[in-house]
């Protein structure tokens, strides 16, 4: 039987909106509503929060949400997951970054069902990008595909692009993803960020640079990653709606 674990990274010290995991939603933490989203789809017993700071995990403990304490260290939040593996080990990992607190729990199902079937494959979410803002922002990541959706690569910068650099066609990326035990730990074995990674801030740049294969999945539009403090306002207003 194939198994496998979804983890939630939660960084306490995020450089743009410190405490993120911990900030107010319509009266329930972020973290929290991220972990509901999970639990609509994912018993449980295969949720668990990673984090570095002891009042989220005071908060997801408080909520019977299973928490593992993992190291400021970490680079990434995949570096995270990573952590988590070398202490429990599935065949594959889930990871909803816990700043996704509208994810929609069809695309966790959709991730699931895909690494059941290719649990040796590094998966990532991606939809398409409807305006310009989103196209034309530092902090929304950018993603480009080949013909078989094998991931080509990853910006902050508006790609694809021209020499007008007009916004034509372009898809973002979606904070869901899925890695083999395996190439979880290849990942984590570098203990500094590769060059495009660091450059970009992205980090599924890293599995490009050490060889290896990103299938990305074409997910729902729903999504908004809560980065700034632009993102948590739209965030309140489109949960009270």
């Amino acid at each position: 039987m194939i198994d496998y674990l979804l983890v939630i990274p939660a960084r306490y010290k995020s450089k743009r909106l410190p405490g993120k995991p911990l900030l107010n939603i319509n009266g329930i933490p972020m973290i929290i509503r991220t972990f509901n989203q999970c639990l609509k789809v994912v018993p449980r017993t295969k949720i668990l929060v990673a984090t570095d700071d002891k009042k989220i995990k005071k908060i997801c403990e408080n909520k019977n949400i299973k928490t593992l304490m993992t190291s400021k260290k970490c680079l990434t939040g995949t570096d995270r997951v990573a952590e988590v593996a070398k202490k429990i080990k599935k065949d594959f990992y889930i990871n909803v970054q816990g700043d996704e607190p509208i994810c929609n729990p069809k695309d966790i199902k959709k991730i699931i069902k895909f690494a059941k079937k290719f649990p040796n494959e590094v998966f990532n979410g991606f939809t398409k990008i409807t305006n310009k803002e989103q196209f034309y922002s530092p902090n929304v990541p950018k993603v480009v595909f080949n013909n078989n959706t094998d991931l080509l690569y990853m910006s902050r910068s508006p790609i694809p692009s021209n020499k007008k650099q007009q916004f034509i066609k372009a898809w973002r990326q979606v904070c869901i993803y899925s890695f083999p035990y395996k190439s979880l730990k290849a990942y984590a074995s570098i203990k500094k960020k590769t060059s495009l990674e660091f450059i970009e801030d992205l980090e599924s740049n890293r599995f490009l640079e050490l060889g290896y294969r990103v299938k990305m999945l074409k997910m729902s539009n729903r999504s908004v990653a809560v980065d700034t403090l632009e993102d948590l306002i739209k965030v309140r207003k489109l949960v009270k709606n």
